[in-house]
């Protein structure tokens, strides 16, 4: 219970230092958009928010980076009355049906995640994409890491 609460404090810090850091930004016109929603309740701008969590290859455990943001999206979300859905997307290697399970285990992950923070998980609608809607088109690492995704949509 300690160590639960020490991790989530340590994931805390990294979130408000990389908001701080964020928030002197002089270039917010070059940074690209996020999709959809209002920064309910939270202070945080639309623009430092990023709306995907990328995962590494076969996996669907959360990196300490997509934790930090998910910290964010779920100050965001609570106490709020918005439906999200959450799409859970893998790249092109892997048979079409595992690439459809592993991006629904994402989703679960990013909701499992969302939940133990506090938002309502009946606002939290879980689908998964597989292979199916790429970000990136090409075949290789590169492409490959962007189409390993969360997406969460307003």
């Amino acid at each position: 219970m300690i160590t639960k609460a020490i991790k989530q404090g340590l994931t805390l810090a990294v979130v408000m230092s990389f908001l701080v850091g964020c928030s002197s930004s002089d270039n917010a016109a070059t940074e690209a958009p996020t999709t959809g929603g209002s920064s309910v309740g939270s202070g945080v701008s639309e623009a430092t928010l990023s709306n995907v969590v990328y995962f590494d290859f076969d996996q669907y455990a959360l990196t300490a980076e997509s934790r930090a943001v998910l910290l964010a999206h779920a100050d965001k979300l609570k106490g709020a009355s918005v439906a999200v859905r959450l799409e859970g997307h893998a790249d092109e290697r892997g048979s079409r049906e595992y690439n459809m399970a592993l991006g629904e285990k994402r989703a679960n992950a990013v909701r499992d995640f969302l939940v133990t923070q506090g938002v309502n998980g009946s606002s939290l609608e879980v689908v998964s994409f597989g292979e199916e809607q790429p970000a990136a088109t090409g075949s290789d690492e590169a492409s490959w890491a962007q189409n390993r995704r969360v997406e969460v949509k307003y």
